[in-house]
């Protein structure tokens, strides 16, 4: 299949997504980082750990392919955050990430949300890139993150 023509469609998470939820993860976490418990609880348990606590996960689909992910995970009433964000690398550069979270954004709006937290890391450039183009403004950490590489908290508010 040609993946750089066939169209992206978002849809949400189905049980068969998540295997592929998992592996782009650790695939592009893998490449940059270590894997933390945070990362193997959220990508082992979606339907636990996000679905079931109030959160969505967003699939980026070209054909039958899921070429991308991301996860909106409730922390209260009025707060979501982004994460788990990754985009095959066969598909990056074609706008799935950028539709991905557009797609969470005005998910968590319907949801009442006031704002949306993200952690990231400096040297994630494309991705921080994206954030900036989402919306997203570097604050000084306002909720600690479970994760070691985090150093970097942004925020959306929507309100």
């Amino acid at each position: 299949m040609n993946t750089a023509t066939t169209e992206i469609r978002i849809q949400t998470f189905k049980p068969e997504y998540a295997e592929a939820f998992r592996a782009l993860n650790v695939a592009w976490i893998s490449s940059f980082f270590e894997m933390e418990e945070s990362d193997y609880k959220a990508l082992n348990h979606p339907q636990e750990y996000i679905l079931d606590k109030g959160g969505e996960i967003f699939v980026a689909l070209s054909g039958t392919a899921v070429i991308g992910v991301c996860a909106m995970i409730r922390i209260n009433e009025q707060v979501y955050e982004l994460a788990k964000m990754a985009v095959s690398e066969q598909a990056q550069g074609r706008g799935a990430g950028r539709q991905l979270g557009i797609a969470a954004i005005e998910w968590a709006r319907q949801q009442g949300a006031a704002r949306i937290i993200l952690d990231s890391n400096r040297k994630l450039d494309a991705a921080l890139h994206l954030y900036h183009k989402l919306g997203f403004k570097e604050v000084a950490r306002q909720v600690d993150s479970p994760y070691q590489r985090a150093d970097i908290q942004m925020v959306l508010d929507l309100v």
